[in-house]
């Protein structure tokens, strides 16, 4: 086996042991901290007490699923890898699409750089929306929660995950398809031992749950449980995020909504603006597509400077930047994003138009992300790691960099 491998400017030494490196959606420091303090998450609590090392990252720009899982698993940020969000305007098609296809991807991914140079690499994701991007091109074995029914030995590189694992296919909007992906990647590490391993969770629990509340301390500790058996066995582990989670709503519980296609129609005219939410996904409920970013499409020079002064004007706006301002401060493609980008502030989400919005399945009020109040993360490792440069601005996209050269490789 090689000593190190480079992938996309990075060099990564290989690994004397296996590493896990784990993306858990939505999570932000407070929810491990909470989880600990109530005494839910004994390892958690070791690792941060001393046992192992924990730094306080960025997540990239906006702070959605798609473009920081394909951040961690290349080591680079969107304007290298390409995917922007889970959804955009694909200038080529003119046309709103999901952004989950492997086409999108502009560089090559950590995992599939090993497995070619002969790892024994491992993917499990919640949802299946990931799988395609978070495998492509990699040998191994590669399968989501969602769909671990459906595995076939020539498509995901194992069979009988069911079997396996011992759970029945979980609902997709349920704890229970993270559960899925932790319990499966310890099956995993106890017969299979894969060299490397990335498991991705889901959200759902983050927009219904506070930190430090009954459901969330459950679900961090369902996750210390799995996390100290991973550790039982020989694996480095590095934990990370995605993305936070904040309340986006009033003292009465309603979402706090800029429904912005409304807006720029009575503004500047119907159909001359188009407005893109990239938190959309095909799992909406939980969040009705709602976030804290959004993208606005102005045809017309003349509407530009007149709409970005408006936006940035109304209440729950943090920012309004053009096209090449914005690429450049959120490490974005200049050319998969619009006009004008938008976040808004840490309790006020972004909408489209007010009919194209179901919030009906909001059952409590609103948690979501996307915006610069949800770029916390945390970035933790089982190991010890030697004095780090103060300077340092830690990315959840340092994972591997942490997990492979610079965690303690003492026992």
């Amino acid at each position: 086996m090689p000593t190190e491998i480079t992938v996309n400017a990075r060099n990564y030494r290989w690994m004397d042991r296996p590493l896990v490196v784990v993306c858990v959606d939505g999570c932000q420091f407070e929810y491990i901290t909470a989880a600990v303090a109530a005494g839910a998450a004994p390892f958690l609590g070791r690792l941060l007490a001393g046992a192992g090392t924990g730094f306080l990252a960025d997540c990239v720009m906006p702070s959605f699923t798609n473009p920081n899982n394909l951040s961690i698993v290349t080591g680079v940020p969107p304007s290298v890898h390409g995917i922007s969000g889970n959804y955009f305007f694909d200038p080529e098609r003119r046309e709103e699409v999901m952004m989950n296809d492997p086409r999108y991807l502009r560089v090559g991914t950590i995992l599939a750089a090993f497995a070619d140079a002969g790892a024994k690499v491992a993917v499990i994701t919640a949802k299946d929306k990931l799988r395609k991007l978070l495998g492509h091109r990699m040998k191994g074995i590669c399968f989501s929660s969602e769909k671990a029914d459906q595995v076939t030995l020539a498509e995901n590189g194992i069979d009988d995950v069911l079997g396996r694992v011992g759970m029945p296919v979980p609902s997709v909007y349920s704890a229970a398809l993270s559960e899925f992906v932790f319990a499966a990647g310890v099956k995993l590490m106890e017969r299979e031992r894969p060299d490397l391993m990335y498991l991705s969770t889901t959200d759902y629990i983050q927009h219904k749950a506070a930190p430090g509340t009954p459901a969330a301390n459950d679900f961090y500790a369902m996750m210390d449980r799995h996390l100290a058996r991973l550790d039982e066995l020989g694996a480095t582990l590095v934990v990370t995020a995605d993305h936070g989670m904040n309340a986006k709503h009033g003292p009465d519980g309603s979402p706090n909504v800029i429904y912005l296609q409304d807006l720029l129609d009575d503004w500047i005219g119907k159909d001359r603006a188009r407005v893109i939410l990239p938190i959309t996904d095909p799992y909406v409920v939980h969040h009705g597509a709602l976030g804290s970013f959004a993208l606005v499409y102005l045809p017309d020079p003349d509407d530009l400077s007149g709409a970005a002064a408006r936006i940035a004007a109304l209440p729950g706006i943090e920012t309004v930047l053009p096209r090449a301002a914005a690429a450049a401060r959120f490490e974005l493609p200049p050319d998969r994003i619009g006009d004008l980008v938008v976040v808004s502030r840490m309790d006020t989400v972004i909408g489209t138009s007010l009919a194209r919005h179901d919030l009906s399945g909001l059952d409590v009020p609103l948690r979501s992300h996307g915006g610069l109040s949800e770029q916390k993360v945390p970035l933790l490792v089982n190991r010890g790691v030697a004095k780090q440069p103060e300077t340092r601005r830690w990315r959840n996209f340092d994972a591997f960099d942490l997990g492979l050269n610079i965690a303690a490789r003492a026992p």
